[in-house]
């Protein structure tokens, strides 16, 4: 997940933005297998025809296991899109501000279409729960951010995806091993091949499970003898709550995140997720939660999350999660996820910033990102998106500046770079 669904979910989510209903789709439609001309040799596969490079697709999969029966079944429809490819290379991600996609997200209707989830199917819930450790409403958060609880699932053909992106040279590999595990999918009877209709990546049902996971971790939970994670909410919840608990190791009985108030005077610099501290440490330090209760005194461990500076708003993010950032290694869709679970399960909506919080341009920001590379820095792609890597680098130079290190790229550190780092000899990669 961590690879692919940063890659994929902003297209999903688009999707899900238009529907607020939670009712379940019909079965999908069966269309006719497609037929597709024929893509140009990909250099990856030293210059092998796409029906060549299928033929040992096929050769794996049948010594992964997979039947002659269901090979004949899947071969109509493992054909090359290339538009597929097109839209792979051409995404756009997350480039808004938190409060910004938060606020469409994770709306109240969202939050209440999952607590009207969670009391519908509070057995299977209930179950999940008791087995797995995940506590409903985050299993409901992922299902209504994924597919607004079935409404968006995707009307794409999976296999048809898979196999044009594991022929495209990108992520090969990644993506024979997905097609191979769809084929397994179809193999065991859990769905048939012309059911696998879901996002332009081939992810499937109401969680968006990649074939790999679908097959690792997807659980008949009501019983039916079948995994059937497109139309049955009972194999959702369970598979989903399998899926955080053994996938993403969930810590049974421990938070994930909650909203807080920081000082002025926080030490910036510990503000990151890879610096823990114990809840009685940030309450020395000043942190207190929104209404100004103070913390727990006590060991929990905990990491500061700005996800949009030291003027918006701040969370502490406990080691549970590490299960969003792992499901989906966007910032703002992890705080997304983790928050919109929070208000599922209770808490109040956050806060809003006192003063508007100022973002760079989209210009601005990948400029910063192309001085922070001539400085010695990995910043990842060059996309003028705030990701983890740039993060982790204007932290670093607002240190070097003796600016407040809370990782928000602005305006003044910008400036700062333009005029130094012109001067400067270009460093070693960091």
């Amino acid at each position: 997940m961590v690879q692919t669904r940063f890659l994929i979910a902003a297209v999903t989510l688009v999707a899900c933005t238009a529907t607020a209903s939670a009712q379940m789709l019909p079965p999908p439609a069966r269309p006719a297998a497609p037929k597709a001309p024929s893509p140009r040799a990909a250099s990856c596969h030293n210059g092998a025809s796409f029906d060549r490079f299928l033929a040992e697709v096929k050769q794996q999969a049948v010594a992964a296991g997979v039947s002659q029966r269901t090979i004949a079944e899947a071969s109509p429809y493992l054909v090359y899109d290339q538009g597929i490819v097109n839209r792979d290379r051409g995404q756009r991600v997350f480039g808004q501000l938190f409060t910004e996609f938060a606020g469409r997200m994770a709306a109240p209707y969202r939050m209440q279409n999952g607590q009207q989830h969670i009391k519908q199917y509070a057995p299977a819930f209930a179950r999940a729960e008791k087995e797995y450790g995940v506590p409903p409403a985050v299993i409901a958060a992922f299902w209504g951010l994924e597919s607004d609880f079935g409404a968006n699932m995707g009307n794409l053909p999976s296999l048809k995806s898979l196999v044009s992106l594991a022929y495209d040279c990108r992520r090969s590999e990644m993506f024979v091993g997905e097609t191979i595990a769809a084929l397994k999918i179809i193999d065991r009877g859990d769905l048939h091949p012309d059911e696998m209709i879901g996002s332009w990546a081939g992810e499937l049902g109401q969680t968006q499970f990649l074939p790999v996971h679908y097959v690792n971790y997807a659980v008949d939970y009501d019983g039916d003898g079948r995994r059937d994670l497109l139309r049955s909410p009972a194999d959702v919840i369970g598979s989903t709550a399998n899926y955080i608990a053994n996938g993403l190791k969930w810590r049974r009985g421990e938070p994930w995140l909650e909203e807080i108030r920081v000082p002025p005077n926080l030490p910036w610099e510990k503000t990151d997720l890879t610096v823990r501290e114990p809840r009685s440490t940030w309450a020395q330090l000043g942190v207190t939660y929104p209404d100004g209760r103070p913390l727990p005194n006590d060991n929990l461990a905990a990491s500061v999350l700005l996800p949009m500076g030291r003027f918006g708003p701040a969370f502490l993010a406990y080691p549970n999660f590490a299960a969003y950032t792992e499901w989906n290694n966007s910032l703002i869709y992890s705080t997304t996820a983790g928050y919109l679970a929070s208000r599922i399960a209770g808490a109040a909506p956050m806060r809003k910033p006192s003063t508007p919080v100022a973002q760079l341009p989209f210009n601005e920001l990948k400029e910063l990102q192309q001085l922070l590379v001539r400085a010695g820095y990995n910043v990842g792609k060059v996309d003028g998106v705030l990701g983890q890597q740039s993060r982790t680098a204007v932290k670093a130079m607002q240190i070097k500046y003796g600016l407040p290190a809370d990782s928000w790229p602005t305006a003044e550190l910008l400036a700062r770079m333009r005029g130094s780092t012109a001067q400067a000899p270009q460093a070693t990669i960091r």
